[in-house]
């Protein structure tokens, strides 16, 4: 429908102007809020031109009214088409349908860029908008798992982009021909283009839209790939850039997820938890699912961690809701609830369906775990042969450092504690390295476990020290149960019959009238496995009922 000026006596058009002075200043200093309001109220009086139609649409967009731009957009594809700027209308349709895609409507999204295509193809000559035509082309071999396809696809855009002086095109393209590599192995290589548009982006060369895009992928692929100083370092620089714009809505859900999984991993979880809560207490409409589903799993992680297993559940539930895969964390929440053979049928499900070779990285290792657990040592070496063999293609060094600790646990289960105990001290100078301090604890409880077989008292307790504090800061009660098992409630107590300090907790909770369900959910361990500690507990104290145990306990004074 075609807009009409409002005259109005009394100074309405200067008003407009006015409005109009005010939405370009605005805009112009990044207040998206203040810059849509004004340009709307000048659009409310007179139709605006064609450059300020498209920062309307941009404010909207980067202050999430997604109706808004759709219809802004098609506004500013109208009157380039009506004025016979083919390209400037073509590079409005590519951008209409790349909203669509985002908004989760592939049909008209695909009919405004077949629109954009012919516009291009009516230009006549070479134009920048062929490059941009070339982005949904490899975003597409991106999806598919066709890393090189994708790589081939974005090199001619960029260099496209380069030849126009297309600052925004470049970067872009470069950083998804750097992704593509990545996701091929080839580490190096992709971070090496991804570095060189971040120059772009951290230096505020690019349009805000083209620098939160670029942000939000490569922080992203960093993780896939577990490049962790890297995302570290741009979430870091996301956060900055986020920051400074306090009336941006858009990527600042993504941003406050990134802070989450890099407070979660240095070991403030605390602030972890703030951050997540962040994306899901911004003002409605303005937090799209993806983020708000990976935020409530962030939280459902450091509630399970810290034994809070209600909560945790609440929240995996949540996010599964929003659309966030729940796995391999609600697995592990069964295993910590005391079911580990529900907890093994979750993942083993979860991986029999998972294709990607990205989300079997993040499922196996907590298979490993799980299956140890159940008493599945078949499965669990089949899981950790599999993750060996998908690291086997990134040279990674955290990827690594997970691989050697889910080996030495395997190692630890199956009877050889010293090759167990050289694998885990591989993954823990890694963990320390990258300042994982919750990940190097777990893998110094491991460690004290290996010592404790090989008889080296002195080891385990130096690990389980050094493990403690970290504990204790994050409140890590489940791992803490576990230490405490480990070194026995009273520190050098004597073991009599031969009993281990793992046969000796049991042994107290037996006295203490627990049956062996709830000694398994006490201790995280699966159910038949308690049953083995009481029946070697029975032939070592010479005891044929859990009555004749108690006795033995009280008159050794271990209660």
């Amino acid at each position: 429908m075609k807009r009409v000026s409002r005259f109005r006596p009394g100074g309405a058009r200067t008003d407009a102007a006015q409005d109009l002075e005010r939405g370009r200043e605005a805009y112009a200093r990044r207040a998206w809020q203040d810059a849509y309001t004004a340009l709307a109220a000048a659009d409310r009086t007179t139709p605006l031109p064609a450059p300020d139609v498209e920062r309307l649409a941009w404010a909207g967009a980067l202050t999430g009214r997604g109706d808004d731009v759709v219809g802004l957009l098609e506004r500013l594809f109208e009157a380039h088409v009506e004025a016979d700027r083919h390209a400037p209308a073509a590079r409005a349709a590519f951008w209409l349908s790349m909203r669509l895609f985002a908004y989760g409507e592939p049909g008209r999204a695909n009919g405004w860029l077949a629109r954009s295509r012919r516009l291009v193809a009516c230009v006549g000559q070479d134009c920048v908008e062929e490059g941009y035509l070339l982005l949904p082309v490899a975003q597409r071999r991106l999806a598919a798992g066709d890393w090189q396809a994708a790589h081939d696809a974005a090199a001619p855009a960029a260099e496209i982009g380069a030849r126009f002086g297309d600052g925004d095109l470049t970067a872009f393209a470069r950083s998804m021909q750097g992704r593509a590599l990545m996701l091929h192995g080839r580490i190096d290589a992709g971070l090496t283009l991804i570095d060189e548009a971040m120059v772009a982006v951290t230096s505020g060369e690019l349009s805000p839209m083209i620098t939160g895009l670029i942000y939000c992928s490569a922080i992203a692929v960093c993780h896939e790939v577990y490049v962790l100083d890297r995302a570290r370092e741009w979430t870091a620089a996301l956060a900055g850039w986020c920051d400074a714009q306090p009336q941006l809505a858009m990527f600042t859900g993504t941003c406050f997820v990134h802070r989450a999984q890099v407070k979660q991993l240095a070991g403030a979880w605390s602030e972890a938890i703030v951050e997540a809560k962040r994306v899901s207490d911004r003002a409605s409409g303005t937090s799209d699912a993806a983020a708000g589903g990976a935020a409530l799993y962030q939280q459902a992680e450091i509630h399970r961690l810290r034994g809070e297993l209600a909560a945790a559940e609440r929240a995996y539930r949540a996010a599964n809701e929003l659309g966030h895969e729940p796995q391999p964390g609600l697995a592990l929440l069964r295993l910590a609830q005391g079911g580990p053979d529900l907890a093994a049928r979750a993942i083993q499900g979860v991986l029999g369906r998972a294709t990607d070779p990205f989300l079997r990285a993040r499922l196996l290792p907590a298979a490993v775990e799980i299956f140890l657990a159940a008493d599945k040592g078949d499965r669990a070496r089949r899981a950790c042969e599999d993750l060996e063999t998908l690291a086997a293609g990134f040279d990674t060094p955290v990827l690594g450092a997970i691989v050697a600790q889910a080996r030495g646990a395997l190692l630890l289960a199956t009877g050889d504690a010293a090759g167990a105990l050289a694998s885990l001290r591989r993954a823990f100078a890694v963990f320390r390295q990258v300042d994982a301090p919750y990940l190097a604890a777990r893998v110094r409880l491991l460690s004290a476990a290996a010592c404790h077989a090989l008889g080296d008292e002195d080891a385990v307790a130096l690990e389980l020290e050094a493990a403690r504090p970290v504990f204790e800061r994050l409140h890590a009660a489940p791992d803490l149960a576990q230490l405490d098992a480990l070194r026995g409630e009273r520190a050098g107590a004597a073991r009599p019959r031969g009993l281990t300090a793992r046969e000796l907790e049991v042994l107290r909770l037996v006295a203490a009238g627990e049956t062996n369900r709830t000694i398994a959910r006490r201790l995280f361990l699966s159910e038949k496995t308690v049953d083995r500690h009481v029946s070697n507990i029975f032939a070592k104290v010479d005891a044929r009922s859990r009555a004749a145990a108690t006795a033995f306990a009280y008159e050794q004074k271990l209660v």
